[in-house]
Formats: structure tokens, sequence, C-alpha cells
């Protein structure tokens, strides 16, 4: 193989693994609003994200598997748990911490607080994630 060859094997391979790249940037942006259903976005929902991240949840938890993973997968808990144990560990959370071994901290969570945090799952649940991360509960 001549210098000549390699390079334009090189400027050819390049040219096309970037063409690949940009196709596969290009679906997959154009597939985010089918994904994650902007327009179930509510007032509550974004709150809910506020206090999310004003009580650093993701030091402990993790979202769709991005976080830390000292306590449980949060992207699908609703479907996992039940709207009730979700509502009773924060409510209780808010009070004295949650937990035995692993504790979560005691948050001051109003009501209005929970049920944010609530929608704010809810919405999480809806996302079509391609079942990432496998979290089957049991």
């Amino acid at each position: 193989m001549t210098k000549a060859s390699a390079r334009n094997m090189f400027i050819g391979a390049s040219v096309i693994v970037w063409a690949v790249l940009l196709v596969l940037t290009y679906l997959s942006h154009v597939s985010f609003p089918e994904r994650t259903h902007p327009e179930k976005i509510t007032a509550q929902v974004a709150y809910g994200k506020k206090v999310w991240e004003r009580h650093a949840c993701i030091d402990c938890h993790t979202l769709f598997g991005e976080g830390a993973y000292y306590a449980p997968e949060l992207g699908n808990v609703i479907e996992r748990r039940g709207e009730e144990f979700v509502r009773t560990v924060l409510e209780t959370a808010a009070v004295q911490g949650w937990g035995t071994t692993r504790k979560m901290p005691r948050f001051d969570l109003s009501r209005e607080d929970i049920d944010a945090l609530v929608e704010f799952f809810k919405w999480l649940g809806e996302v079509d994630t391609a079942g990432w991360p496998p979290n089957i509960e049991g």
C-alpha cells in the first residue's frame, strides 16, 4: 500500500464514520419528543425536578442509570413500587428519615414538594428508555 492510498483510505473512512455519527445524532434528536413526551411537563413536574436538584437526590439515587448507586433507581419507581409507597417514603423521610442500614436523610419536604416529586417520578416513568436501565423489582 502506498502513502497516497493509505491517506485516501484514512480520509474516506473518517468521512464515512463522521457521516454515520451525524445521521445517528440527527435520528436521536428527532426521536426525543416521541420518547420524552415534553408536552406532559407541567409546572408541577418542573417544580418536582427543582426539588430533586435542591436536595441533591442524585448524590444517592440514579435516574436512568445516571447518578450514585448508593440508593435505588428512581426512573421507574412508580411502576415498580406504586404511588402510595413513594408518598409514604417521602412523607416519612420528611419527618424522620427513611431506611435502616442505609438511611435516607431527613428532608424538610412540604406537601407541595412531595406532590411535585411524585408527579416528576410519574413523568420519568413515561419516558421511553428502551428498557434501560434493566431495573426490575424483586
